[in-house]
């Protein structure tokens, strides 16, 4: 039995603070903090966070405001999701990662040394039976979360939680509180430092990876007060993550994947040897998460043309073939649930992950082919509120489509190089209802129209994506680690 570290004290929602006992323990790093604790807002660092946001003054909208951002050697830009037009532009040195913070305001940039808090100047406040919507200057702000090496940044359910792969650190608080000096912090740190990816659940659960830099392995799954109550080590190379409904959460493995749901972990199994699975896209409205799937362990860089379709409810694999490869940046889902994959052919491909068949395929952009240096720009897919958003880097272009009518609605050409992207819906997301409350109850609950959430559609693709710097421990990690696994593991 392992023994459990109990909360130093208790925060307004859950219990914050949790580690496991001796045999792999998950450390304490501190209590509940929030920034005018020790840790402050900069996770470790101990140092003051300056302004949470941008002071350049607000203006309201009719209506929802959302917007794009995108990286690009140098520097980030932020532009109109409609208009498509460059509203502002950022320089950044460094090869810089984005994902959304999870509030529909904010992004995350992993940059050198943390995860800084861009502000898109864009979002909404809940007022009754309606909302407000307001827009202002986008800006790089000082807030940030020290971490040698800023990784994963998985959004659910209205909590947003960061792994450090320098240090194996895991940094949790409200979403709504990403820019707020007055957050509080669940710090905890996994017992080796690796390439990792933690979620948090509605119920304070916690789905944590395991694994050292040589080899990650498995999953750890805590519940609230920090007990652990289910355990798996039979995922070589574990990668990525995605969440479904009812709150099912799937991690990638080198030879299928690992389905975590009501606190027990199930094995699903590749059909083949080394059948990885290291990206993949959720959505909360359906019970299937799509997922990349590469079979060729000795190729230096795979180029495959079949998806992992995972349901969820019974823990099963289909394998769908599509008539081009793709990349880690190409998957995402449609407000329907619909399973989209942006093919090297330049169309994007449409399947009902139910039947795991491609019901249609739309042609966006010219054909183009991989780069082996996975740090180099290509077309990447992002979706929002039923648009898919994909660029082309060949032509520094951006293309709106909409998903339902296969319309490209827009197409500007950027000034820029695009790399990454990803966005602000600008609307109320889960959680942020409470930071707009006031003292006579006169808010209640705003609408989300777009579920934006860094563990389901493209927040998949843009977490997921360190899947190619690992490219040289694939070889070593997938050796004598293939076994027949069982369909479930049971809680400890």
């Amino acid at each position: 039995m392992r023994p459990t570290l109990t909360p130093t004290r208790t925060p307004r929602r859950l219990p914050r603070a949790v580690a496991l006992g001796a045999a792999l323990p998950l450390v304490l790093l501190a209590g509940c903090s929030s920034s005018d604790d020790s840790a402050d807002a900069s996770t470790g660092s101990g140092s003051e966070p300056t302004e949470t946001t941008t002071s350049a003054p607000a203006v309201e909208a009719a209506g929802l405001t959302p917007r794009l951002v995108v990286t690009y050697d140098g520097g980030i830009q932020v532009l109109d999701s409609t208009s498509l037009e460059t509203i502002d532009d950022f320089e950044l040195e460094g090869f810089n990662r984005i994902n959304p913070a999870g509030d529909g305001r904010h992004v995350l940039v992993s940059t050198a040394g943390k995860f800084q808090v861009l502000d898109a100047g864009t979002w909404a406040e809940p007022h009754g039976d309606h909302a407000h919507y307001y827009t202002s200057a986008p800006a790089l702000t000082d807030v940030s979360f020290a971490a040698e090496k800023p990784g994963h940044a998985v959004v659910h359910e209205g909590r947003t939680a960061l792994f450090d792969d320098g240090t194996g650190a895991v940094t949790v608080f409200d979403s709504a509180a990403v820019a707020d000096e007055a957050r509080e912090l669940r710090e905890l740190t996994t017992p080796s430092a690796h390439h990792g990816v933690a979620v948090e659940l509605s119920d304070g659960t916690l789905v944590v990876s395991e694994g050292t830099e040589d080899a990650r392995t498995g999953i750890r799954v805590l519940d609230a007060e920090g007990t652990e109550i289910a355990a798996n080590d039979q995922c070589p190379g574990v990668h990525g993550e995605a969440v479904a409904a009812d709150e099912a959460v799937v991690i990638g493995c080198e030879d299928g994947a690992l389905v975590t749901k009501d606190g027990v972990i199930s094995k699903v199994t590749s059909p083949d040897a080394y059948g990885r699975i290291g990206n993949q896209a959720g959505s909360e409205e359906s019970p299937f998460v799509l997922g990349d799937y590469k079979s060729d362990p000795e190729a230096d860089l795979e180029r495959p043309t079949r998806v992992s379709i995972i349901d969820t409810r019974d823990a099963s694999m289909k394998l769908v073939d599509l008539p081009a490869s793709y990349t880690f940046r190409s998957l995402g889902r449609g407000d329907a649930g619909e399973a989209l994959v942006l093919g090297t052919d330049g169309a994007l491909h449409v399947i009902d992950p139910e039947s795991g068949t491609v019901t249609r395929s739309i042609p966006v952009i010219d054909a183009w082919e991989e780069s082996e240096t996975w740090q180099d720009p290509r077309p990447t897919l992002y979706v929002q509120d039923g648009s898919a958003y994909i660029t082309d880097p060949a032509t520094s272009m951006i293309h709106a489509v909409d998903i339902e009518t296969g319309e490209i609605w827009n197409s500007v050409e950027l000034t820029v190089v695009p790399n990454e992207l990803t966005g602000a819906s600008g609307d109320v997301e889960h959680g942020a209802e409470a930071e707009h409350e006031h003292t006579d109850g006169e808010h209640t609950d705003g609408e989300h129209a777009e579920g934006e959430h860094a563990d389901g559609d493209h927040a998949d693709e843009a977490t997921d994506e360190h899947d190619h710097e690992h490219s040289d421990e694939h070889s070593d990690e997938h050796s004598d680690e293939h076994s027949d696994e069982p369909t479930e593991t049971a809680t400890s």
